[in-house]
Protein backbone atom coordinates (compact mmCIF):
# COMPACT_ATOMS: atom_id res chain seq x y z
CA UNK A 1 0.00 0.00 0.00
CA UNK A 2 1.45 3.21 -1.11
CA UNK A 3 2.45 5.68 2.00
CA UNK A 4 0.46 9.37 1.75
CA UNK A 5 2.40 12.25 1.10
CA UNK A 6 3.52 14.31 3.68
CA UNK A 7 1.70 17.24 1.73
CA UNK A 8 -1.23 14.89 1.72
CA UNK A 9 -1.22 13.86 5.21
CA UNK A 10 -0.92 17.84 6.19
CA UNK A 11 -4.65 18.44 3.75
CA UNK A 12 -6.16 15.68 5.53
CA UNK A 13 -5.23 16.98 8.84
CA UNK A 14 -6.51 20.17 8.20
CA UNK A 15 -10.29 18.63 6.63
CA UNK A 16 -12.44 20.65 9.76
CA UNK A 17 -10.78 23.86 7.75
CA UNK A 18 -13.82 23.26 4.98
CA UNK A 19 -13.10 25.54 2.34
CA UNK A 20 -10.08 26.12 0.53
CA UNK A 21 -9.17 29.32 -1.94
CA UNK A 22 -5.97 28.34 -4.15
CA UNK A 23 -4.59 31.25 -6.58
CA UNK A 24 -1.33 32.46 -7.79
CA UNK A 25 0.82 32.71 -4.34
CA UNK A 26 2.28 29.62 -2.54
CA UNK A 27 0.64 30.39 0.86
CA UNK A 28 -2.82 30.47 -1.21
CA UNK A 29 -5.12 27.73 -0.48
CA UNK A 30 -2.87 26.27 2.11
CA UNK A 31 -5.62 24.07 4.43
CA UNK A 32 -3.85 25.97 7.77
CA UNK A 33 -4.95 29.63 6.29
CA UNK A 34 -8.39 29.22 6.62
CA UNK A 35 -10.71 32.47 5.17
CA UNK A 36 -13.86 33.53 6.09
CA UNK A 37 -15.61 31.09 3.72
CA UNK A 38 -14.20 28.80 5.32
CA UNK A 39 -15.19 29.44 9.34
CA UNK A 40 -19.03 29.60 7.77
CA UNK A 41 -18.66 26.75 6.36
CA UNK A 42 -17.22 24.84 9.67
CA UNK A 43 -20.23 26.08 11.43
CA UNK A 44 -22.62 25.70 9.25
CA UNK A 45 -22.67 21.34 8.93
CA UNK A 46 -25.81 21.23 7.70
CA UNK A 47 -25.83 19.15 4.38
CA UNK A 48 -28.91 21.16 2.65
CA UNK A 49 -27.71 24.49 3.80
CA UNK A 50 -29.74 27.27 2.00
CA UNK A 51 -27.08 30.02 2.06
CA UNK A 52 -24.48 30.13 -0.84
CA UNK A 53 -20.47 30.05 0.51
CA UNK A 54 -19.24 33.54 0.05
CA UNK A 55 -16.87 34.22 -2.66
CA UNK A 56 -14.52 36.82 -1.70
CA UNK A 57 -11.47 35.74 -4.11
CA UNK A 58 -10.21 37.13 -6.80
CA UNK A 59 -9.69 35.91 -10.42
CA UNK A 60 -6.05 35.04 -11.32
CA UNK A 61 -6.29 36.88 -15.06
CA UNK A 62 -8.81 38.63 -17.18
CA UNK A 63 -10.33 35.33 -19.06
CA UNK A 64 -10.31 33.72 -16.39
CA UNK A 65 -12.63 33.57 -13.45
CA UNK A 66 -12.47 32.08 -9.42
CA UNK A 67 -14.59 28.82 -8.82
CA UNK A 68 -16.84 28.28 -5.94
CA UNK A 69 -17.68 24.35 -5.39
CA UNK A 70 -19.42 22.52 -2.89
CA UNK A 71 -20.41 18.59 -1.71
CA UNK A 72 -18.70 15.53 -1.13
CA UNK A 73 -16.43 14.97 1.92
CA UNK A 74 -15.04 11.61 0.47
CA UNK A 75 -13.61 13.67 -2.12
CA UNK A 76 -11.67 15.90 0.25
CA UNK A 77 -8.11 14.79 0.43
CA UNK A 78 -7.59 14.97 -3.21
CA UNK A 79 -10.19 18.03 -4.19
CA UNK A 80 -7.41 20.10 -1.52
CA UNK A 81 -4.02 18.84 -3.73
CA UNK A 82 -5.80 19.28 -6.82
CA UNK A 83 -7.02 23.07 -5.46
CA UNK A 84 -3.56 23.42 -4.51
CA UNK A 85 -1.11 21.46 -7.58
CA UNK A 86 -3.87 22.65 -10.67
CA UNK A 87 -1.24 23.72 -13.22
CA UNK A 88 -3.90 26.78 -15.04
CA UNK A 89 -3.83 28.35 -11.99
CA UNK A 90 -7.01 28.03 -11.25
CA UNK A 91 -8.40 30.03 -7.73
CA UNK A 92 -10.75 27.49 -6.24
CA UNK A 93 -13.11 27.50 -3.03
CA UNK A 94 -14.49 24.18 -2.25
CA UNK A 95 -16.57 23.49 0.66
CA UNK A 96 -16.73 20.20 2.11
CA UNK A 97 -19.82 19.70 3.24
CA UNK A 98 -21.39 16.52 2.02
CA UNK A 99 -22.68 15.25 -1.62
CA UNK A 100 -26.50 16.06 -0.52
CA UNK A 101 -25.15 19.93 0.42
CA UNK A 102 -23.08 20.10 -2.85
CA UNK A 103 -26.42 18.35 -4.75
CA UNK A 104 -28.47 20.94 -3.02
CA UNK A 105 -26.64 24.18 -3.53
CA UNK A 106 -25.55 23.14 -7.33
CA UNK A 107 -29.34 22.96 -7.43
CA UNK A 108 -29.86 26.32 -6.34
CA UNK A 109 -27.54 27.44 -8.39
CA UNK A 110 -25.49 28.97 -5.81
CA UNK A 111 -21.94 27.00 -6.50
CA UNK A 112 -19.92 27.04 -10.47
CA UNK A 113 -20.11 23.00 -9.54
CA UNK A 114 -21.25 20.56 -7.34
CA UNK A 115 -19.33 17.51 -5.60
CA UNK A 116 -21.31 13.93 -5.04
CA UNK A 117 -20.46 10.05 -4.92
CA UNK A 118 -24.59 9.80 -5.59
CA UNK A 119 -25.96 10.78 -9.05
CA UNK A 120 -29.32 12.67 -9.90
CA UNK A 121 -32.03 10.71 -9.41
CA UNK A 122 -34.50 11.11 -12.89
CA UNK A 123 -36.88 13.39 -10.88
CA UNK A 124 -33.17 15.74 -10.31
CA UNK A 125 -32.20 15.25 -13.82
CA UNK A 126 -35.72 17.04 -15.14
CA UNK A 127 -35.60 19.34 -12.34
CA UNK A 128 -32.07 20.41 -13.05
CA UNK A 129 -33.02 20.89 -16.79
CA UNK A 130 -36.24 23.13 -15.48
CA UNK A 131 -33.85 25.32 -13.51
CA UNK A 132 -31.28 25.88 -16.20
CA UNK A 133 -32.96 24.73 -19.85
CA UNK A 134 -29.75 22.85 -20.08
CA UNK A 135 -28.26 19.47 -19.04
CA UNK A 136 -26.72 19.05 -15.30
CA UNK A 137 -23.79 16.98 -16.69
CA UNK A 138 -21.89 14.11 -14.46
CA UNK A 139 -18.68 14.24 -14.51
CA UNK A 140 -16.47 11.18 -12.50
CA UNK A 141 -13.19 12.42 -11.50
CA UNK A 142 -11.73 9.34 -9.32
CA UNK A 143 -13.02 6.04 -7.77
CA UNK A 144 -12.79 5.37 -3.95
CA UNK A 145 -12.83 2.59 -1.64
CA UNK A 146 -15.70 2.54 1.88
CA UNK A 147 -13.95 0.65 4.23
CA UNK A 148 -15.52 -0.42 7.54
CA UNK A 149 -12.80 0.84 10.13
CA UNK A 150 -12.65 0.00 13.97
CA UNK A 151 -11.37 0.59 17.33
CA UNK A 152 -10.55 -2.34 19.15
CA UNK A 153 -6.92 -2.73 20.25
CA UNK A 154 -7.91 -6.70 21.32
CA UNK A 155 -9.24 -7.67 18.37
CA UNK A 156 -6.04 -6.27 17.23
CA UNK A 157 -4.22 -8.24 19.45
CA UNK A 158 -6.35 -10.97 19.18
CA UNK A 159 -5.34 -10.94 15.46
CA UNK A 160 -1.45 -10.70 15.84
CA UNK A 161 -1.41 -13.47 18.40
CA UNK A 162 -2.84 -15.67 15.46
CA UNK A 163 -0.47 -14.23 12.74
CA UNK A 164 -3.60 -12.63 11.08
CA UNK A 165 -3.18 -9.19 8.86
CA UNK A 166 -6.26 -7.99 8.97
CA UNK A 167 -10.20 -8.54 10.62
CA UNK A 168 -12.15 -10.41 7.71
CA UNK A 169 -16.31 -9.03 7.45
CA UNK A 170 -18.73 -10.17 4.64
CA UNK A 171 -20.97 -7.92 3.33
CA UNK A 172 -23.79 -9.77 5.20
CA UNK A 173 -21.46 -9.21 7.93
CA UNK A 174 -21.40 -5.61 7.44
CA UNK A 175 -24.97 -5.23 7.27
CA UNK A 176 -26.00 -7.76 10.37
CA UNK A 177 -23.67 -4.96 12.37
CA UNK A 178 -25.27 -2.00 10.89
CA UNK A 179 -29.07 -3.72 10.91
CA UNK A 180 -27.98 -4.40 15.37
CA UNK A 181 -28.11 -8.30 14.39
CA UNK A 182 -24.96 -8.53 15.40
CA UNK A 183 -23.42 -6.76 18.18
CA UNK A 184 -20.73 -8.66 20.02
CA UNK A 185 -17.30 -8.23 18.38
CA UNK A 186 -16.98 -12.56 19.51
CA UNK A 187 -20.56 -13.02 17.58
CA UNK A 188 -20.29 -16.49 15.87
CA UNK A 189 -20.51 -15.16 12.55
CA UNK A 190 -17.51 -13.13 12.88
CA UNK A 191 -15.84 -15.77 14.51
CA UNK A 192 -16.33 -18.07 11.09
CA UNK A 193 -14.63 -15.45 9.31
CA UNK A 194 -12.05 -15.39 11.27
CA UNK A 195 -10.96 -18.90 12.35
CA UNK A 196 -7.95 -19.32 14.15
CA UNK A 197 -8.82 -15.94 16.10
CA UNK A 198 -10.24 -15.45 19.21
CA UNK A 199 -11.72 -12.35 19.38
CA UNK A 200 -13.03 -11.06 21.90
CA UNK A 201 -16.13 -10.57 24.06
CA UNK A 202 -17.38 -6.63 24.03
CA UNK A 203 -20.40 -4.78 22.56
CA UNK A 204 -19.88 -3.73 18.58
CA UNK A 205 -21.28 0.36 18.27
CA UNK A 206 -21.68 0.76 14.57
CA UNK A 207 -20.97 5.14 13.56
CA UNK A 208 -22.29 6.17 10.88
CA UNK A 209 -23.11 9.50 9.12
CA UNK A 210 -25.96 11.73 10.97
CA UNK A 211 -25.57 14.29 7.58
CA UNK A 212 -26.23 13.84 3.49
CA UNK A 213 -23.29 11.50 2.38
CA UNK A 214 -22.19 9.91 -1.11
CA UNK A 215 -20.27 8.04 1.55
CA UNK A 216 -23.11 6.73 2.85
CA UNK A 217 -25.00 6.29 -0.85
CA UNK A 218 -21.87 4.11 -1.75
CA UNK A 219 -22.19 2.02 1.31
CA UNK A 220 -25.61 1.21 1.70
CA UNK A 221 -26.06 0.82 -1.66
CA UNK A 222 -23.60 -1.99 -1.18
CA UNK A 223 -25.37 -3.35 1.49
CA UNK A 224 -28.77 -3.30 -0.07
CA UNK A 225 -26.83 -5.76 -3.03
CA UNK A 226 -25.58 -8.25 -0.74
CA UNK A 227 -28.20 -8.35 2.15
CA UNK A 228 -32.10 -8.70 1.26
CA UNK A 229 -32.94 -7.60 4.63
CA UNK A 230 -31.20 -4.32 4.32
CA UNK A 231 -32.99 -3.83 0.83
CA UNK A 232 -36.38 -4.52 2.23
CA UNK A 233 -36.02 -2.72 6.00
CA UNK A 234 -33.44 0.08 5.11
CA UNK A 235 -32.62 0.65 1.34
CA UNK A 236 -30.20 3.15 -0.22
CA UNK A 237 -29.61 6.68 -0.72
CA UNK A 238 -27.61 8.93 0.46
CA UNK A 239 -30.18 9.51 3.57
CA UNK A 240 -31.41 6.62 5.50
CA UNK A 241 -32.99 5.65 8.72
CA UNK A 242 -30.35 4.12 10.72
CA UNK A 243 -31.72 1.37 12.81
CA UNK A 244 -28.93 1.31 15.45
CA UNK A 245 -25.56 3.25 16.14
CA UNK A 246 -24.73 6.79 16.90
CA UNK A 247 -23.99 9.39 13.99
CA UNK A 248 -21.17 11.73 13.24
CA UNK A 249 -20.86 14.74 10.30
CA UNK A 250 -18.81 14.18 7.83
CA UNK A 251 -16.40 11.53 6.91
CA UNK A 252 -14.12 13.93 9.57
CA UNK A 253 -17.12 13.16 12.19
CA UNK A 254 -17.50 9.49 11.82
CA UNK A 255 -13.68 8.93 11.98
CA UNK A 256 -13.83 10.76 14.68
CA UNK A 257 -16.66 8.79 16.71
CA UNK A 258 -14.88 5.81 15.60
CA UNK A 259 -11.73 6.90 17.68
CA UNK A 260 -13.47 8.00 20.66
CA UNK A 261 -15.59 5.38 21.18
CA UNK A 262 -14.17 1.66 22.46
CA UNK A 263 -15.50 -1.16 20.20
CA UNK A 264 -16.99 1.43 17.64
CA UNK A 265 -16.91 0.25 13.74
CA UNK A 266 -17.88 3.26 11.36
CA UNK A 267 -17.35 3.19 7.49
CA UNK A 268 -15.10 5.91 5.62
CA UNK A 269 -13.12 6.83 2.60
CA UNK A 270 -9.54 5.08 2.99
CA UNK A 271 -7.75 8.43 3.28
CA UNK A 272 -9.51 9.19 5.89
CA UNK A 273 -8.68 5.57 7.67
CA UNK A 274 -5.42 6.19 6.66
CA UNK A 275 -4.45 9.47 8.44
CA UNK A 276 -6.52 8.88 11.29
CA UNK A 277 -4.71 4.90 11.68
CA UNK A 278 -7.89 3.54 12.08
CA UNK A 279 -7.38 -0.42 11.30
CA UNK A 280 -9.59 -1.57 8.06
CA UNK A 281 -11.35 -4.29 7.84
CA UNK A 282 -10.44 -7.10 4.81
CA UNK A 283 -13.87 -7.89 2.91
CA UNK A 284 -15.23 -10.93 1.02
CA UNK A 285 -15.79 -9.67 -2.92
CA UNK A 286 -17.99 -11.57 -5.02
CA UNK A 287 -16.06 -14.39 -5.99
CA UNK A 288 -15.22 -15.27 -2.17
CA UNK A 289 -12.37 -13.47 -1.99
CA UNK A 290 -10.69 -11.23 1.34
CA UNK A 291 -9.41 -8.07 -0.06
CA UNK A 292 -7.97 -5.49 1.53
CA UNK A 293 -8.51 -1.70 0.20
CA UNK A 294 -5.66 -0.83 -2.14
CA UNK A 295 -5.22 1.58 -5.33
CA UNK A 296 -5.16 -1.57 -7.38
CA UNK A 297 -7.81 -3.80 -5.42
CA UNK A 298 -10.47 -0.21 -5.70
CA UNK A 299 -9.66 0.20 -9.54
CA UNK A 300 -10.74 -3.54 -10.65
CA UNK A 301 -14.42 -2.48 -10.12
CA UNK A 302 -14.16 0.10 -12.14
CA UNK A 303 -12.38 -1.81 -14.74
CA UNK A 304 -14.58 -4.41 -14.76
CA UNK A 305 -17.77 -2.33 -15.76
CA UNK A 306 -16.11 0.33 -17.74
CA UNK A 307 -17.70 -1.15 -21.18
CA UNK A 308 -20.96 -0.55 -20.22
CA UNK A 309 -20.85 2.89 -18.25
CA UNK A 310 -23.91 4.89 -19.59
CA UNK A 311 -23.34 7.71 -21.76
CA UNK A 312 -25.17 10.12 -19.28
CA UNK A 313 -22.68 8.49 -16.19
CA UNK A 314 -24.70 7.41 -13.66
CA UNK A 315 -23.90 4.12 -12.54
CA UNK A 316 -23.25 1.76 -9.45
CA UNK A 317 -20.12 -0.62 -8.86
CA UNK A 318 -21.60 -3.67 -7.53
CA UNK A 319 -20.55 -7.42 -7.65
CA UNK A 320 -17.00 -6.91 -7.67
CA UNK A 321 -15.38 -10.41 -7.69
CA UNK A 322 -11.74 -11.28 -8.68
CA UNK A 323 -9.13 -9.46 -6.72
CA UNK A 324 -11.13 -5.99 -5.93
CA UNK A 325 -12.54 -4.56 -3.47
CA UNK A 326 -16.34 -4.83 -3.11
CA UNK A 327 -17.24 -1.61 -1.60
CA UNK A 328 -16.15 1.08 -4.15
CA UNK A 329 -17.97 4.38 -6.11
CA UNK A 330 -17.53 7.34 -8.41
CA UNK A 331 -17.20 10.36 -7.44
CA UNK A 332 -18.69 13.10 -9.86
CA UNK A 333 -18.40 16.81 -10.47
CA UNK A 334 -22.01 18.07 -11.46
CA UNK A 335 -21.69 21.29 -13.77
CA UNK A 336 -23.84 22.53 -16.41
CA UNK A 337 -24.09 22.26 -20.28
CA UNK A 338 -25.35 26.24 -20.19
CA UNK A 339 -25.44 29.55 -18.43
CA UNK A 340 -21.78 30.05 -17.16
CA UNK A 341 -20.23 33.29 -18.21
CA UNK A 342 -17.09 32.79 -20.43
CA UNK A 343 -14.27 33.02 -18.03
CA UNK A 344 -15.81 30.95 -15.29
CA UNK A 345 -16.56 28.29 -18.07
CA UNK A 346 -13.23 28.41 -19.16
CA UNK A 347 -12.03 28.34 -15.45
CA UNK A 348 -13.76 25.17 -14.91
CA UNK A 349 -12.99 23.48 -18.13
CA UNK A 350 -9.17 23.73 -17.84
CA UNK A 351 -9.46 22.94 -14.14
CA UNK A 352 -11.17 19.81 -14.66
CA UNK A 353 -9.24 18.94 -17.67
CA UNK A 354 -5.98 19.67 -15.33
CA UNK A 355 -7.41 17.01 -12.66
CA UNK A 356 -8.20 14.35 -15.41
CA UNK A 357 -5.21 15.22 -17.47
CA UNK A 358 -2.41 16.01 -14.86
CA UNK A 359 -3.84 14.67 -11.27
CA UNK A 360 -3.56 11.22 -11.55
CA UNK A 361 -0.50 10.54 -9.03
CA UNK A 362 -2.00 12.82 -6.86
CA UNK A 363 -5.00 10.71 -6.17
CA UNK A 364 -3.43 7.79 -6.33
CA UNK A 365 -1.29 8.92 -3.16
CA UNK A 366 -4.10 8.99 -1.31
CA UNK A 367 -5.55 5.44 -2.63
CA UNK A 368 -8.16 6.98 -5.14
CA UNK A 369 -8.12 5.08 -8.25
CA UNK A 370 -7.79 7.89 -11.50
CA UNK A 371 -9.63 7.59 -14.83
CA UNK A 372 -7.79 5.62 -17.49
CA UNK A 373 -7.48 4.87 -20.87
CA UNK A 374 -10.94 4.87 -23.29
CA UNK A 375 -12.59 6.09 -20.21
CA UNK A 376 -10.42 8.73 -19.38
CA UNK A 377 -10.72 10.37 -22.90
CA UNK A 378 -14.71 9.97 -22.82
CA UNK A 379 -14.93 12.24 -19.41
CA UNK A 380 -12.87 14.50 -21.21
CA UNK A 381 -15.37 14.70 -24.17
CA UNK A 382 -18.00 15.28 -21.09
CA UNK A 383 -15.80 18.36 -20.02
CA UNK A 384 -16.03 19.69 -23.40
CA UNK A 385 -20.00 19.86 -22.71
CA UNK A 386 -19.22 22.83 -20.20
CA UNK A 387 -21.34 25.47 -21.14
CA UNK A 388 -21.50 24.23 -25.24
CA UNK A 389 -25.36 24.93 -25.87
CA UNK A 390 -28.05 28.40 -25.34
CA UNK A 391 -29.49 27.58 -22.31
CA UNK A 392 -33.87 26.53 -23.32
CA UNK A 393 -35.54 28.76 -20.85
Amino acid sequence: MRLITRRATAAIAALALVAVACGGDDTAGDPLAQNDAGDDAAEAGDDEADDAPDDDSVGVAADRADLLGAGATFITPVMLEWIRDNEPGISVNYQSIGSGGGIAQFLEETVDFGSTERYLTDEEVSDAFDIRGCEALHIPDAFGGVVPAYNNPDVDAALEAAGEPYLILSGEAIADIFLGNIDQWDDPALQELNPGVELPSGPIIPVHRSDGSGTTYIFVTYLSDVSQQWADEVGAGSEVDWPTGIGGNGNEGVAAETQQQPGAMGYLSIAYAIENDIPMASVINADGNAIQPTVQSVSEGPASIVDTIPDDFRYDILGVGGEGFPIVGTHWILAWECGYDDETASSLIDFLTWVIEGGDELAIDLLYSPTVGDFKDRVLDQIARINSVESAN
